[in-house]
């Protein structure tokens, strides 16, 4: 295996100076919550760790989660893959195509067993042998048997991955399987969501970068650092809610002053999410 450069590196090759790349340390330490010493600790993981090489498959899926994913504010997409990351393998993103692609996702796994991160978008369909998503002249199903089986830990992106989605729903003829189900030796990540908040993707990313580890999970096996928290907990209609004020009807006066969606079926109260912090206007 040959030696794997640092962040550092590839931040000093773009020509980035030190200001910018403590900023970028300060913006990351922030997204993960680390507190007033984050950004000293960012800074010191990323001049001493090498990048990670990364494989992304997609599976049966619509591709809004690299979507999402490409939107990422804080870090921004650009700098996880051109400086944190390895991203060599993406059928949706890389240049290459064809069997030159192929060819490059078995070095991968022949070169960096164990120490590459599997990042699936989709599930897996398993009926007919998975001939209902062919990729690269072979079905899906085996592809993703082949590459989980080295990976470090794997990261099932949006709700497809993690649990199944549309494609699962009754009577699932095409017997659509969340990434879970079908790993019993690799720790999987579920980072669910159609699609997964970006900063929570890249978040994600980022700590396992940074810290060699996986964040600590919740019984849905996904990472707390983003879903121990009420979305209610976090709303900036929260403050209509403690007044009583509630949207009554879609077209009232209440919904053009942004009041509480309670009463109009919202689960805020009741579902553990990010997206309380992350408003988009």
């Amino acid at each position: 295996m040959t030696r794997r450069q640092s962040f550092y590196d590839v931040f000093m090759q773009r020509g980035i100076a030190r200001r910018e790349f403590i900023k970028f340390c300060a913006l990351t330490a922030a997204a993960l919550g680390l507190g007033p010493d984050g950004a000293a600790s960012v800074a010191h993981a990323i001049q001493t760790k090498p990048r990670i090489p990364v494989i992304w498959l997609h599976g049966l899926e619509c591709t809004c989660c690299t979507e999402s994913f490409l939107r990422s504010g804080h870090p921004l997409a650009s700098d996880v893959i051109m400086s944190m990351i390895s991203l060599d393998y993406d059928d949706t993103i890389m240049a290459a195509a064809g069997e030159q692609a192929e060819e490059i996702l078995k070095e991968l796994v022949r070169d960096y067993r164990g120490a590459y991160l599997l990042a699936v978008e989709g599930n897996i369909p398993l009926a007919n042998d998975g001939m209902s998503c062919i990729v690269g002249g072979r079905s899906f199903k085996k592809k993703f048997e082949e590459v989980a089986r080295h990976a470090k830990a794997i990261i099932a992106w949006g709700s497809c991955a993690s649990s199944g989605c549309v494609q699962a729903a009754k009577p699932n003829p095409t017997k659509a399987t969340p990434v879970h189900k079908l790993v019993d030796r690799v720790p999987v990540i579920n980072v669910p969501g159609c699609p997964p908040i970006a900063e929570v993707m890249t978040g994600v990313i980022s700590y396992l970068l940074l810290y060699d580890r996986l964040p600590e999970l919740d019984r849905q096996l996904r990472p707390k650092l983003f879903y121990s928290q009420r979305v209610h907990d976090k709303c900036y209609r929260r403050t209509h809610f403690d007044a009583g004020q509630f949207v009554e009807s879609w077209d009232d006066d209440g919904a053009r002053q942004g009041w509480c969606l309670y009463k109009m079926g919202c689960r805020g109260p009741t579902t553990y999410n990010a997206c309380g912090g992350y408003r988009v206007e």
